[in-house]
């Protein structure tokens, strides 16, 4: 068994903000802007409101209020997808394997939490579908078996597509955020986020994890372990 992790959601440098965590832990996840304008995504960051009834507009700058959302992951059928280089990584998941999930999240109003990286949900994988080996036949029916999935949403190529299904009765978007980041000096002094020290020991992750290439892969049965804690599975 092994695990994946990923960041995924808003942060600054694809929308311009990260989304907030609140006092008791709770947070929002909010995807990134929709960058293909073929999406027949319906849902904008004006139109669809988080846990707490707010727009998640309310959060992010005013410019991107009426965009549409690239949601991926999706916690509704439990997929997410890519073309890019991260689909070699995913490819090599497995049934019963963990795709794990981190995003940038940013205390709200007078919340103590810092702004850092957080675990916010995870697949436990159930299938993963690689578009460049389907037939037509079977193109057509997991387009339409997964087409809650953002990058079936558009019209393109699907071209080197792979999708990461959950099994929706292990999978899920955690109610609290848990802290996976400190703030460490580079070579230079400028600070970034880094694996915090307790996960260095927990998960066996070190260095950056600003970004998810490439993604930290986690194979050890002793920090697999400590993982499911965390996770409470």
């Amino acid at each position: 068994m092994k695990a994946v992790l990923l960041r995924v959601g808003i942060d600054k440098g694809c929308g311009g903000a990260l989304a907030p965590i609140f006092p008791d832990g709770s947070f929002e996840y909010i995807p990134i802007p929709e960058s293909d304008t073929s999406s027949n995504e319906i849902r904008t960051f004006a139109n669809t409101r988080g846990m707490d009834g707010k727009p998640f507009a309310s959060y992010l700058p005013s410019k991107i209020k009426n965009d549409k959302m690239h949601f991926d992951p999706e916690f509704e059928t439990f997929t997410y997808g890519d073309p890019s280089v991260k689909r070699n990584y995913l490819l090599k998941l497995e049934e019963g394997d963990l795709l794990v999930f981190y995003a940038g999240l940013t205390p709200h109003e007078n919340d103590t939490h810092p702004e850092a990286l957080y675990l916010i949900g995870y697949f436990t994988v159930k299938r993963v579908v690689d578009f460049n080996n389907l037939s037509e036949k079977e193109l057509i029916e997991n387009c339409k078996q997964y087409s809650g999935n953002a990058h079936l949403k558009r019209r393109l190529d699907l071209q080197d597509l792979v999708i990461v299904v959950g099994d929706k009765e292990k999978s899920q978007l955690l109610n609290r955020a848990i802290l996976i980041s400190q703030r460490k000096p580079d070579k230079r002094g400028r600070p970034y986020h880094a694996a915090s020290d307790q996960m260095e020991k927990l998960l066996g992750i070190k260095g950056s994890i600003q970004r998810s290439i490439p993604p930290r892969i986690i194979d050890d049965k002793d920090k697999i372990n400590n993982l499911k804690k965390l996770l409470d599975i």
